[in-house]
């Protein structure tokens, strides 16, 4: 078999899983809870019903499904594979795995399976979902089946980028920032090289075809295009091609490549300084506060961490050049101009670049066995807590600053007044702590490093999606929201139960139970807020919702830090 025993091992024991079946269930369910909510925010209460209206919104869903599906698994796909290589790596188990009778290809290819095998699974899933949609009208079987290819195909793309990254890099933050920042850009030189040459060329359209954006907006959106006069005659094989092509030089080249990168060359270099005896160099001098000086003055997180830095900045001076020459009059959905579309696309990269920063800070220590030596030291917890998150703000700090230089630049244009940019400013640095404190929190309460990865990185990127959904609902709800509101509701009930599972995982407290509660809720008010045009009132709410939650999540993981990690206390005499 290609794959091999990997994934013959995880296609054998994930059926015995129950947390598999609850997922795809909740997965379904979101869905169909979404259906509702985008009814009732077209529909309202009303009872009669057209043929021509039901079309018309059976088309919209779709619409909505789709990019949504998208944007999912391609994050899922990267993220699961990523982290399943690079947890290999951080647990030393990798050397095993290469000391074995397994073939390159099988371990390549069965670690990318077996990563993906959940996510197709979900992919599957949907498949009922989207003929009951065509059931209402405005959909054909062929929009559904290339809708669910090229998702297919990207979610494979992604993947094969992730593992090859997991496999090339080392340590388990550059593996997930390489991850994120190589995926984004790619996108963005894809769309740009579109430009230059024009989308209506023959170099364009295949180049074009490299954006599985781009391809479904023309599947969702078949007659927008001139070329078009049938949905009959839809065909994105050009894009599924391509996009499977990539996939496999990806999977090529980690293949050629897997005995040169692994075993990494600072395992030897360490061998050698062993076997050579004797100091080579003066022990440097260590600050009273440890943590912080492992965090600042050691290259804990890799040796190559300033060409991950260096790329994030091509990429924000990228977003500012194509976004801040463009109107601000312009609005982008009919919710917020151009240059605040890259605000936002620059600050959510730079959130999730903060968050991993903060999970792998503690998963890297628990993987690689010296936590336990820190447990058994006399290192306080707050000196622990504190320690991570200041090494996390100074290791993020382009990811921090760049954003904050973008928004100043937004004002030097008049493109927001200084009130405005006060209130940014302000509330992007409490979002900034949120995201820390957050995957420091995933970390300590979850022991298997993956799953704090995911929980930590996941709830960043489902939080922002769905402030993405409500406020194209809230945009089509218009001046029937009011009445809609209870259906507003169940979709933000949904959010409160998903982030309280997540926040009490093991150490449930009426703080997390409230911040879970208050989160969805304050951040609803906050999109309407936003939609209505009271900075303030969005200001506030921002403030006080993320910072209670972030103060929920810090105040136990200094008072139980010993539970939480399993370590003893005892009083000295």
């Amino acid at each position: 078999m290609l794959a091999g025993p990997i994934f013959t091992r995880e296609a054998l024991t994930l059926p015995r899983q129950m947390k598999s079946y609850l997922i795809r269930a909740g997965y379904l369910f979101a869905f169909f809870v979404l259906l509702y909510t985008a009814s009732q925010a077209t529909f309202g209460w009303q009872q009669y019903r057209s043929i021509g209206a039901t079309a018309r919104f059976g088309a919209y869903v779709f619409q909505i499904f789709a990019f949504v599906q998208l944007t999912l698994l391609i994050f899922a796909g990267l993220l699961f594979s990523a982290g399943n290589v690079a947890a290999e790596k951080d647990r030393r188990t990798m050397l095993l795995l290469l000391m074995t009778d397994l073939k390159d290809r099988e371990l390549v290819i069965g670690k990318l399976l077996a990563s993906l095998l959940n996510v197709f699974t979900l992919l599957l899933c949907s498949l009922p979902m989207f003929i009951f949609i065509r059931i209402l009208g405005g959909v054909s079987l062929s929009q559904i089946g290339w809708a669910l290819a090229i998702t297919a195909a990207s979610t494979y793309v992604a993947g094969s980028w992730g593992v090859f990254v997991a496999f090339w890099r080392e340590k388990t933050f550059q593996t997930l920032s390489v991850g994120l920042l190589g995926f984004v850009a790619f996108l963005a030189f894809v769309e740009l090289i579109t430009f230059l040459v024009g989308a209506e060329t023959t170099a364009g359209r295949w180049i074009g075809a490299l954006d599985p954006y781009r391809a479904l907006l023309t599947v969702v959106s078949p007659f927008s295009s001139t070329d078009l006069t049938r949905i009959g005659q839809l065909s994105m094989w050009p894009t599924f091609s391509v996009l499977v092509g990539l996939a496999l030089i990806l999977n090529v080249a980690t293949i050629v490549n897997l005995r040169r990168w692994n075993p990494s060359k600072t395992i030897y270099i360490a061998a050698k300084n062993n076997e050579s005896g004797g100091r080579t160099r003066e022990a440097r001098t260590v600050w009273s506060q440890p943590i912080i000086w492992r965090e600042i003055m050691t290259k804990a997180y890799g040796r190559k961490v300033f060409l991950i830095k260096l790329a994030y900045v091509i990429f924000a001076i990228f977003i500012g050049y194509a976004m801040l020459g463009t109107p601000s009059s312009a609005l982008v959905l009919g919710m917020i101009s151009w240059p605040g579309l890259g605000f936002i696309l620059l600050g959510l990269l730079s959130l999730l670049l903060i968050n991993a920063q903060a999970v792998t800070s503690v998963t890297s220590e628990r993987d690689g066995q010296t936590l336990e030596v820190l447990l058994v030291t006399e290192i306080s917890a707050s000196q622990f807590i504190y320690g991570k998150l200041a090494g996390v703000f100074y290791n993020a700090k382009e990811a921090i600053l760049l954003p904050l230089i973008y928004v100043l630049t937004m004002y030097g244009f008049g493109a927001i007044s200084g009130t405005q940019t006060f209130y940014v400013v302000t509330g992007y640095l409490m979002l900034s702590i949120f995201c820390a404190m957050l995957g420091m929190h995933a970390a300590i309460s979850f022991e298997n490093s993956r799953t704090a990865i995911i929980n930590s990185m996941g709830t960043v990127f489902f939080l922002f999606i769905g402030i993405f959904i409500c406020m194209i609902l809230i945009v089509e709800a218009r001046s029937s929201f009011a009445l809609q509101l209870p259906s507003f509701l169940i979709f933000i009930v949904g959010g409160s139960i998903g982030l309280w599972v997540s926040l009490t995982h093991k150490n449930p407290s009426p703080a997390l139970t409230l911040a879970a509660g208050v989160l969805p809720f304050g951040t609803f008010y906050a999109i309407t807020a936003f939609l209505l045009g009271e900075s303030f009132s969005v200001f506030l709410c921002v403030c006080v919702a993320y910072g209670f939650t972030a103060l929920a999540m810090l105040v136990p993981a200094i008072s139980e830090f010993d539970l939480a990690l399993g370590r003893s206390s005892i009083e000295k005499s």
